[in-house]
């Protein structure tokens, strides 16, 4: 049998990269790291972990128990934190969302659960999706808001333990211009006739997009600030310090800025919730994120909107 202590110093000498710096993170000496080692390849049969001067690398099956280690450790996570609420005087949900989608599809999704469930206690915890993720899978969280740009949602249906994504709603990006902009008034723009602009950056995953494209339209990206909230990134731009890309939650209402609608190929946003696949059911979550598909539907992002003017 494979020894679960075992697993998780393994896990820590793929992490660090060496057996010394993982005996540090585990509070061991190294000759215990290497101990426990040398037992988990007598125990398997085949090698785990090769060193040599440049550190540690590991061999195949010990990529494969690294990866049974990460599982074994989130299942055991999910089951200290099921075991938590199971004694709470009051039964609670954890829910992880990203600002702009929980300002945007909370409320009212909130509103609705606790009409049916005010016995229930809520969490809510502000959480990008890559991190949103691994809570999840761990039981930090109990279900997640998330999003996608363009690619595969943030979670595999072929993960163990398994989560599933279940789609809300797109959240088309808008041009954002200070009122001025020689381009405020066109019912629509092409991210080329920007190429001479500077922006203002509101989320890193904007900038990857941008810079995509700015690459395949043959001009360079020029940054003038960047922020991680498209909120603030609006007011930079309201103040004249550059134009910028902005979902369709994220817009705000202000007079000195324009909203334009950016020519196809449309960037959008892809909305959805994360949920645990568990063989226990859980009724909590579920109908949470159906008040969050309701929510969706009511609050959807429209087609179109008039020039100039917040849609």
């Amino acid at each position: 049998m494979i020894d679960v202590q075992r697993l998780r110093v393994l896990r820590a000498v793929a992490e660090h990269g060496s057996f010394n710096r993982a005996a540090g993170a585990l509070l061991l000496t190294p000759s215990a790291v290497s101990q426990q080692i040398s037992a988990l390849e007598r125990s398997v049969g085949h090698p785990v972990a090769v060193r040599s001067t440049r550190g540690v690398t590991l061999t195949e099956p010990g990529r494969l128990l690294v990866e049974a280690a990460e599982s074994i450790s989130d299942e055991l996570d999910r089951v200290r934190h099921a075991i938590d609420r199971l004694t709470a005087k009051r039964p609670r949900l954890t829910v992880a969302t990203f600002t702009s989608g929980g300002r945007h599809l909370l409320p009212s999704a909130l509103s609705r659960f606790v009409d049916t469930h005010p016995e229930v206690e809520l969490t809510v915890l502000e959480s990008e999706p890559e991190d949103a993720v691994p809570m999840v899978r761990g039981g930090a969280a109990d279900l997640a808001l998330a999003y996608h740009f363009d690619g595969p949602a943030p979670v595999r249906p072929d993960e163990r333990p398994g989560l599933d994504w279940v789609p809300l709603m797109e959240d088309p990006l808008w041009l954002v211009l200070p009122r001025g902009h020689r381009l405020a008034q066109r019912p629509s723009v092409a991210l080329a006739e920007l190429h001479a602009d500077r922006w203002v950056l509101g989320c890193l995953k904007t900038e990857a997009y941008l810079r995509r494209y700015a690459e395949l339209a043959g001009f360079d990206l020029r940054v003038a600030a960047s922020t991680t909230d498209y909120f603030f990134a609006q007011t930079l731009v309201a103040a004249g310090v550059g134009v910028s890309l902005v979902p369709h939650v994220s817009l705000a209402r202000a007079r000195e800025s324009a909203v334009v609608r950016v020519e196809p190929p449309r960037p959008a946003r892809h909305i959805g919730v994360i949920l645990p696949r568990r063989r226990r059911p859980q009724p909590y979550a579920e109908d949470l994120a159906a008040a969050l598909i309701t929510a969706a539907a009511t609050a959807g992002a429209p087609a179109a909107a008039p020039t100039g003017e917040r849609p």
